[in-house]
């Protein structure tokens, strides 16, 4: 029996099946229904997800500012650094670029979460290459052709798109505000997200009827195309119900009219119509700013303010408006890029591709923290290096997929991360979870002496690492994100917390240690000389 064609090897070859096909919605509106198969593994949980993808890399460095590193950082950023004096405190030695005054709000709501230094083991600084690997929540050396929420979906619904929608099941499963369907949710047989341009206007299509189709490989791709009609049109009018349904009612739509601020008020608006769709994606481009990304002389305008500022207003708008519905301990929403920038500013008035940055997370039921240390900026820092990484990006995901969507943690394991690691985002009174709370800074998690070292460096681990967990993991990478083969990752534990590592081979450079507990993550730089 031949395999069934994916949406994705369907593409590749449609053109020369010379057809259409009808993978923009152009509207919809929404209504409930009686109780129905979940989309996801816990029939109890309502929760929903809206990604936010800043397409280009977020430079994390202008987007959150730490104080005692500001002298630092106007050594390798005078060109496009903001004025201290501009940037909106946000708490202790924390602020915001200055134009986002609508995440500052959010934040004293206590409804924003900061994750810094979030990426990857070796870092690929391709934008492709990298945004397939936020994607599929691969390691960066496979290559995997599902998306990280389509596999999830195909735990309960390996039989998609065979026989949806049907009467038990009417709901989009998850819902692409444009033209194209996101690969997070790209499945074994067909991509589980649905694209969609207008709410209110359906883009349903006409299939021609036709005899038996030929048992071959075109016969198999007009199949397809049949079905993808046929699921587009029957999605439609539940969507459009929905639509109809719904409502908006937070006040600041009314000075917003940007391509994110109305993609993210349709997605209120389905969401109050009764839409039960899980997962919904918005996407925001143009964050690669290699040159630009300031105007001269007024770092706080350019491309990269007017981006924040369109992000900021977004978010703050759309929380609101889930506010006002009723909603607001029913949906969360989280940021990603597929990297972050370099330390070092170009000549150019930009940044070029780096490493790690800061992910948010938002919603009534997150928690108002900061988790991870700011980075520690080296004047001398080379125009090569990144952002370290401190939190793995697939530890977010899993733990919005275990604490928020329903999934257990051990099929987070199985599906999505092996070596999968809970955060603290969401709050105790939302979630049934008791987390593992970490110090407010693990900065100090790890001592090495000397530094710079040029034979031996020695490490000490604070036995607060290790508070109910056995051991840890030491892992040790270059200034470009990419792990040391000589280092390669160490077992750690209480027995052996101190110990003496042989850097005499390594080539002189900037070097990161990493240390990840069941307690948290902590990084420390050092030079090789």
């Amino acid at each position: 029996m031949k395999p069934p064609v994916s949406r994705r090897s369907f593409l590749k070859t449609a053109g020369t099946a010379g057809v259409l096909i009808p993978f923009a919605m152009h509207g919809m509106p929404l209504y409930g229904f009686s109780p129905r198969r979940p989309l996801l593994a816990d029939p109890s949980n309502d929760n929903i997800l809206v990604l936010i993808q800043l397409q280009g890399g977020n430079d994390g460095l202008s987007t959150v500012f730490h104080a005692p590193q500001y002298e630092n950082l106007n050594a390798v950023r005078q060109n496009i650094l903001v004025r201290e004096s501009d940037i909106i405190p946000v708490t202790g030695d924390y602020g915001f670029h200055p134009v986002m005054e609508g995440m500052k709000e959010m934040w004293d709501n206590e409804s924003l979460c900061i994750i810094q230094n979030v990426g990857y083991p070796n870092q690929n600084r391709s934008h492709f290459r990298s945004t397939d690997i936020w994607n599929s929540a691969s390691h960066a050396d496979e290559f995997v052709a599902t998306g990280w929420l389509g596999r999830i979906f195909e735990m309960t619904h390996a039989d998609y798109p065979t026989g949806f929608p049907n009467p038990t099941m009417p709901h989009p499963f998850a819902l692409t505000m444009g033209k194209i369907v996101s690969e997070t949710c790209q499945g074994i047989g067909a991509n589980f997200s649905l694209s969609l341009l207008d709410p209110y206007n359906p883009g349903t299509a006409y299939a021609a009827p036709r005899a038996t189709l030929p048992g071959d490989c075109y016969g198999d791709k007009l199949r397809f195309v049949e079905t993808t009609i046929q699921q587009t049109n029957g999605y439609a009018e539940v969507i459009k119900r929905a639509a109809e349904a719904g409502s908006n009612r937070s006040s600041k739509w009314e000075t917003l009219d940007s391509e994110l601020a109305n993609k993210l008020k349709n997605v209120a608006r389905l969401i109050s119509g009764g839409l039960q769709t899980k997962v919904y994606i918005v996407q925001l481009g143009g964050f690669d700013t290699h040159d630009n990304q300031v105007v001269s002389g007024e770092a706080a305008t350019g491309r990269q303010a007017d981006l924040l500022r369109e992000l900021s207003d977004a978010m703050c708008a759309f929380h609101d408006d889930i506010g006002l519905l009723g909603l607001g301990n029913r949906v969360a929403g989280m940021t990603y890029s597929e990297f972050g920038r370099r330390i070092r500013s170009n000549d150019s008035l930009g940044t070029d591709h780096g490493t790690a940055a800061p992910m948010f997370v938002f919603g009534s039921c997150v928690r108002g923290h900061i988790h991870g240390d700011h980075p520690t900026i080296d004047p001398q820092v080379g125009t090569e290096e990144g952002v370290p990484m401190q939190f793995d990006f697939r530890n977010m995901y899993g733990t919005i997929l275990a604490h928020w969507l329903g999934v257990t943690e051990q099929e987070v394991r199985n599906v999505v991360y092996a070596d999968f690691q809970p955060l603290p985002i969401f709050k105790t009174t939302c979630v049934d979870t008791t987390y593992v709370l970490n110090t407010p800074s693990t900065r100090d998690w790890i001592r090495l002496h000397p530094n710079p070292v040029h034979d031996k460096i020695h490490v000490t681990i604070n036995p607060e690492s290790f508070q109910g967990t056995a051991n840890a993991t030491l892992t040790m990478f270059d200034g470009l994100g990419s792990i040391v083969d000589t280092m390669a990752r160490r077992s750690i534990s209480s027995t052996n917390a101190s110990i003496t590592i042989d850097v005499s081979s390594l080539p002189p450079g900037a070097y990161v240690l990493r240390l990840e507990s069941r307690m948290g993550s902590s990084i420390q730089r050092f030079v090789k000389q």
